[in-house]
């Protein structure tokens, strides 16, 4: 991708901020790309050179939510005295962020379980995202990368457990979005789970 004039990324940023504007209102449905650019203030074929599709624009905006989790993150450190403690720091804190604003964290989620082959890598740069800090969350640590060193690469233990955790968390977001269960019951399920795949994974050691 060629970088972006100051002016197009203001006209992306309006754009964006639009569609949490009108997500926010209606979730999914309501984000209709003719709408962003009217509400937007740029001509359709503008908003097209820059996000190919409703799914793309909205995983522009999970890609948002998703720096802004990691930087509540890095303020806050997770605690606890063990790993499980320390996981459920970081995934309470993630599945609270994320459903503060419920329409638009339905509209999110839909976009990114779409299984659209052009948006993949952009889906699987949120789920490292996340597995990132479920791996700094086991370590009780956050990552030195702002201080210009680096931490030792994830063990394999530790990008299994990564994968895990992450698979089965974005499983319940998806769940809640569907109404198949509330916020305090996708935290204690994630506590379950957990549970069992942190004692699984020391008993296999």
């Amino acid at each position: 991708m060629y970088p972006m004039s100051e002016e197009m990324e203001e006209r992306a940023r309006r754009i964006v901020e639009t569609a949490v504007e009108l997500a926010e209102k209606g979730g999914f449905e309501a984000v209709r790309l003719r709408d962003v650019a009217a509400h937007a203030g740029v001509a359709l074929g503008t908003l097209y050179r820059r996000f190919s599709s409703k799914e793309d624009l909205l995983i522009a905006v999970l890609e948002l939510e998703m720096r802004d989790l990691e930087r509540r993150f890095a303020q806050k450190p997770p605690k606890g005295a063990d790993e499980l403690e320390r996981v459920m720091t970081f995934f309470s804190l993630a599945t609270r962020g994320m459903l503060r604003r419920p329409n638009l964290a339905r509209a999110l989620l839909k976009a990114a379980a779409s299984g659209e082959p052009e948006l993949a890598q952009k889906v699987a740069s949120f789920h490292d995202c996340v597995a990132r800090m479920v791996v700094e969350s086991l370590r009780g640590k956050v990552s030195r990368a702002s201080e210009g060193r680096s931490d030792p690469a994830a063990s394999e233990r530790e990008s299994m457990l990564a994968d895990t955790l992450d698979l089965i968390w974005f499983a319940l977001m998806v769940g809640w979005s569907g109404g198949v269960h509330g916020q305090a019951a996708v935290i204690e399920k994630m506590r379950n789970s957990a549970g069992l795949v942190l004692r699984g994974s020391r008993e296999i050691q």
